[in-house]
């Protein structure tokens, strides 16, 4: 019989020196004072200079802290016989000029790889109007975030497949003045509050940005939804908007995540893992037939509108950087009054967190030293720790919440 484990996140919240770059990390910003309503989604799209603020604390939230262990400790499964036809990629040289970056994948079409990935901006709330969305299983990476208070939204980092269609594209966050930076992408989304969107126009990422006047957005139509749920986009449109304005070019990536086909020794078994933000809850259940984990969320199967397909990851990553609200920057009113501010999720540094590949559970660090490294983590020796070939979710968890994720073997 199967036991059940309580990971819970310890984040080590450490500020490292981007190399290379004049502009050092945003500085720590005090933490919220009170959470926002849990249903709010409305967002205003521009910032009320005369709304009152919150008052914010000079204290950082508590990290998680870690269970007892459970009485019966968990199995560490055996290594299994290395296969000779297995493969681990670890340094950019083990890529082939056919192998995808960011997925560890032979790519039929291989030059499909030199143009720059694509930031998107994916709702995920309201769900009766944003569910199914478009496009999620054709991602390399996403990463689900809290947007403000305990609102989910997404964004997908699209190079290897083109799919159609995606969508519903809504506006960005102070997350997405790192994600494009990390990856070398254009950020495809549909605005922001004002607060944001100067942040983003003084900063590095500034001719990264693809506004939707550009080519590649279009409107649904649907007149069952609110109009702000009815943005989508043609990737292929909008890389040919960036080819003709000179902007599509191949990425460049400062460091590289390891892949390999091999399950790594000292895993855990790991068939199920739910991250519970309150206002969603998200699960994972590992599938062995298809070496993946699927998703759901508020206990529905999460379907990708384009294939029909449910949602699935190779590796679902949960880490917790620290979050923080910006007092600067109001993301919502309420009768003249700042109810909602901005979150800044402090991915840079380093922290622990967990990987789930192959049906078992890896402790991690994560790794994120430059403003322009990706994401890389590393096992209890500081050796590069190989993520399953194929896509990757990422749940970046608020430090604020008490007991958030839960782990079964």
């Amino acid at each position: 019989m199967s036991k059940k484990l309580l990971i819970l996140i310890t984040c080590m919240w450490a500020l490292a020196a981007c190399g290379g770059q004049e502009e050092t990390p945003p500085t720590l910003i005090a933490p919220p004072a009170t959470a926002v309503a849990e249903n709010s989604e409305t967002t205003t799209e521009t910032t009320v200079t005369t709304a009152a603020q919150p008052a914010a604390t000079n204290t950082l939230p508590p990290p998680p802290t870690l269970a007892p262990p459970p009485a019966t400790p968990t199995p560490i499964l055996a290594p299994t016989p290395a296969d000779p036809e297995s493969i681990l990629l670890v340094e950019p040289e083990d890529f082939a000029p056919d192998r995808n970056p960011l997925t560890g994948e032979v790519m039929a079409d291989p030059s499909v790889l030199e143009r720059r990935p694509l930031a998107i901006k994916i709702s995920n709330a309201p769900a009766f109007y944003v569910r199914p969305q478009s496009g999620l299983n054709s991602a390399d990476w996403v990463f689900e975030h809290t947007a403000e208070g305990a609102v989910t939204r997404f964004t997908l980092l699209l190079y290897g497949q083109s799919p159609e269609t995606i969508g519903p594209i809504r506006s960005a966050r102070l997350i997405d003045l790192e994600l494009p930076a990390m990856y070398d992408a254009a950020l495809v989304y549909s605005g922001t509050s004002a607060g944001v969107g100067n942040r983003m126009l003084q900063s590095d990422i500034a001719d990264d940005l693809v506004r939707s006047n550009e080519p590649g957005y279009y409107r649904t139509g649907d007149q069952s939804k609110p109009f702000e749920h009815t943005l989508y986009a043609r990737p292929d449109e909008v890389w040919a908007g960036l080819e003709a304005g000179g902007r599509n070019h191949p990425p460049n990536f400062d460091t590289q995540v390891a892949f390999g086909s091999e399950a790594p020794a000292n895993g855990r078994p790991a068939t199920y893992a739910s991250v519970n933000y309150r206002s969603t809850f998200v699960e994972w259940t590992y599938d062995p037939a298809t070496n993946r984990y699927l998703r759901r969320a508020d206990n529905e199967d999460i379907i990708d509108a384009l294939d029909g397909e449910q949602v699935s990851a190779a590796n679902v990553v949960i880490i917790a950087p620290f979050h923080v609200e910006d007092p600067t920057i109001c993301e919502q009113i309420n009768n003249g009054v700042c109810t909602a501010l901005t979150v800044q999720i402090q991915i840079w540094g380093s922290g622990q967190g967990v990987v789930l590949r192959d049906g078992q559970v890896y402790d991690v660090t994560w790794h994120r030293d430059g403003r322009h490294d990706m994401l890389t983590f590393t096992d209890a020796n500081g050796d590069p720790f190989p993520l399953q070939i194929g896509n990757t979710w990422v749940q970046l968890v608020p430090t604020w919440l008490r007991d958030p994720v839960e782990i079964t073997e």
